[in-house]
């Protein structure tokens, strides 16, 4: 069955994944990327190997290597290297400034009737109490005091 991508590098490419190769000085997933891109090259420089030569020379999937050459043929070999950036962070910071803010206020008042000094639950306990924040864990509050002392 004949390869819907065919991956053919130019000399500036194939010299760029070559020097990273032989450099060793990146991630282990790049080098292992830049060597499986090498062997798969079809032109007059390159070697050619089949998938299944290469999956276990480099100790991938034959299907990682079809989608690897799909991206090289598509989008250019050395976006391969990158990692696609992650546009916003998993979960929203529980704090904004001025939350941080009345919470080391908090922090810097004295402790509740009957208490030696805060807690970190008593600390969760009084912002939900002052509508600070609508939820939060201990641990969170640990994490912006830790930031802020």
């Amino acid at each position: 069955m004949a390869k819907k991508y065919v991956l053919k590098l130019t000399t500036e490419e194939r010299a760029e994944l070559d020097q990273l190769v032989k450099k060793g000085k990146a991630a282990v997933w790049k080098i292992q990327r830049a060597q499986a891109l090498l062997k798969c090259d079809q032109s007059a420089a390159g070697p050619g190997w089949k998938d299944a030569e290469i999956a276990e020379a480099y100790g991938c999937t034959t299907r990682s290597l079809e989608s690897w050459r799909k991206q090289a043929v598509e989008q250019g070999p050395l976006s391969l290297l990158e990692r696609k950036p992650r546009l916003t962070p998993p979960n929203p910071p529980k704090f904004d400034g001025a939350q941080e803010a009345r919470l080391t206020a908090l922090a810097c008042s004295k402790a509740p009737k009957g208490y030696a000094r805060w807690t970190l639950r008593l600390f969760v306990e009084r912002l939900v109490e002052l509508e600070i924040v609508d939820s939060v864990s201990h641990e969170t509050v640990r994490r912006a005091m830790k930031k802020t002392s």
